[in-house]
C-alpha cells in the first residue's frame, strides 16, 4: 500500500497543523562567488548570520597550529555527494583547492556564516 494510508486503502487524516517552528525552511546552498550573507530571524527572536556566497576560507595548519585566510579556488570533491563538486557548493566535509593547497571543511558554513577548514597533506 501506498505511505500515509490504512490498509483498507482509506487516508490518514493529521489531528494538527505543522507548528511555525516544526516546518522546514528552504535549503541554504553555500556556492564558491563573491562574498554574500543573510541574516535570518530564530525561534525566540534570535538572529543568525548565514552564507550563500563566500570565496574565502579560514584554514588551520595543524602543523604550526596557525591559522590563515585563503582564497577559494575551486571545490576538488565532496563526500556526501558528488554532484555538489561539480556545482562548486561548498558543504561540510568538502575538499577545497586554496592558494596554499588543499583544506578539508570543518564547519557548515550555511549555519555560521563563514568557511572554517583544516589544511590536509
Amino acid at each position: 500500500m501506498k505511505q500515509g494510508r490504512k490498509i483498507s486503502g482509506g487516508k490518514y487524516h493529521s489531528r494538527r497543523k505543522l507548528r511555525l517552528h516544526e516546518r522546514d525552511s528552504q535549503a541554504k546552498i553555500v556556492k564558491l562567488g563573491k562574498e554574500k550573507r543573510r541574516r535570518i530571524t530564530t525561534r525566540g527572536g534570535h538572529k543568525k548570520h548565514i552564507m550563500l556566497m563566500s570565496d574565502v576560507a579560514n584554514v588551520l595548519n595543524m602543523k604550526t597550529k596557525k591559522t590563515k585566510k585563503a582564497k577559494i579556488k575551486n571545490v576538488l570533491e565532496t563526500p556526501s555527494n558528488k554532484f555538489l563538486a561539480r556545482q562548486n557548493i561548498i558543504t561540510k566535509g568538502a575538499i577545497l583547492e586554496t592558494e596554499i593547497g588543499k583544506a578539508r571543511v570543518t564547519n557548515r558554513p550555511s549555519q555560521e556564516g563563514n568557511v572554517q577548514a583544516v589544511l590536509v597533506e
